[in-house]
């Protein structure tokens, strides 16, 4: 049944509004400055045009961060400088405005909801959804060993994905416009990494970074560690190795893969995107975790990709790769490897930007310039 309600909920995802698309495009050839000179920004500011079918105003308003928080079971291979209780203390943190993205989320004016998909320990149900409380949408608590054993039951894996559709719309009904996903789970770069390695083909070495910062010796135990993982599950299915990975919606694969190779949090945040293009809201992509579970929502459904906006390319080896793998390039490249949603955060201010300046400026016809030729567009039509 769970499984039939998740399909359910993919069919209700349409194609991005082309002609809204098309519209917006020719507001910003229209606004009095030269055309395409806010580059990415305005690809995004069309982007949102598609996704809720209105060329004008374009707004970028109240903002929401969902920030997924479980612990992971291949922390036993040694991948990570910290102990595990380090999920527990900082998702707590969250309720207390005592992190790093809650304070930059003070700055941007985005609410947090930091949420319980998958931690160690108990956590009391919330009366109410509303920020800066602690959300309990556990399925489990923590993932299995996934060097081992799959990281998560496939019913589990489903459920969790299910929590993050239902919280994108939830967070809708609250009259949030856009939606910034973070994560915080000891461990959860050793998953990503498996799974990207999977994804794109690579070797577990390549695709493998320090993370929140291992030595030398813990590099090698995390890089033998998703060796190990890679190798267990292509022994149970070779046939994933000539997956078209994000070229073909494969949705029975893609969940079974993140229930292998998965946590919760990658889940969550992976219903957290289905979630957004079902209910037709922006949703922004973090770090390197983040894009791992974004590149899992449009390889069970290609549409989505229509309903993602990229923030900036994390410093971990395979963070581009993932980007590049659907389409995306982050505008901001800080050298951040921070996660908890940070990234996201920090582009949400300058999206509201390129917002206002589509709204609020001057056309060409308004201050009477003769306007700028898209000659990109001319060439475009003569080949």
């Amino acid at each position: 049944m769970m499984l039939e309600e998740l399909f359910h909920d993919l069919l209700k995802i349409a194609p991005a509004d082309e002609r809204a698309k098309e519209l917006a495009k020719r507001r910003w050839n229209s606004v009095a400055k030269p055309i395409g000179s806010l580059g990415i920004l305005e690809e995004d500011i069309i982007k949102i045009a598609g996704i809720t079918g209105r060329a004008f105003p374009v707004h970028v308003g109240k903002s929401a961060l969902a920030v997924m928080c479980a612990d992971h079971g291949v922390v036993e291979e040694g991948v990570t400088q910290t102990s595990q209780d380090v999920t527990r203390i900082v998702a707590e943190n969250f309720t207390k405005n005592q992190t790093s993205v809650t304070i930059m989320c003070q700055v941007a004016g985005t609410d947090v909801f930091p949420v319980d998909i998958g931690m160690v320990g108990e956590t009391p149900k919330e009366e109410t959804l509303k920020p800066f409380v602690l959300l309990n949408r556990k399925t489990a608590c923590g993932s299995k060993n996934l060097v081992r054993e799959a990281a998560m039951e496939r019913r589990d894996c489903e459920s969790a994905v299910l929590s993050g559709i239902r919280l994108a719309g939830d967070l809708k009904a609250m009259g949030y416009e856009i939606i910034a996903t973070g994560e915080m789970g000891i461990g959860n770069t050793t998953p990503s990494s498996a799974l990207t390695a999977i994804l794109t083909k690579s070797k577990a070495e390549t695709v493998t970074g320090r993370g929140a910062g291992l030595s030398d010796e813990g590099l090698l135990k995390k890089k033998r560690a998703v060796s190990l993982a890679v190798e267990r599950v292509l022994e149970t299915y070779p046939q994933w190795e000539s997956c078209r990975w994000g070229e073909e919606d494969l949705p029975e694969e893609t969940l079974t893969l993140l229930s292998e190779l998965g946590g919760f949090d990658i889940a969550g945040m992976t219903g957290l995107f289905l979630g957004a293009a079902v209910h037709r809201i922006p949703v922004v992509i973090d770090g390197y975790i983040s894009s791992v579970a974004a590149f899992l929502a449009v390889c069970i459904c290609g549409r989505v990709r229509d309903f993602i906006l990229a923030s900036h390319v994390s410093s971990e080896p395979a963070g581009r790769m993932v980007m590049d793998m659907m389409g995306l390039h982050g505008p901001l490249d800080c050298g951040m490897h921070l996660g908890e949603g940070s990234g996201a955060v920090a582009f949400l201010p300058l999206l509201k930007m390129g917002a206002d300046v589509y709204e609020k400026m001057s056309t060409f016809e308004d201050i009477q310039v003769e306007s700028y030729v898209d000659y990109e567009a001319e060439r475009s039509k003569g080949e």
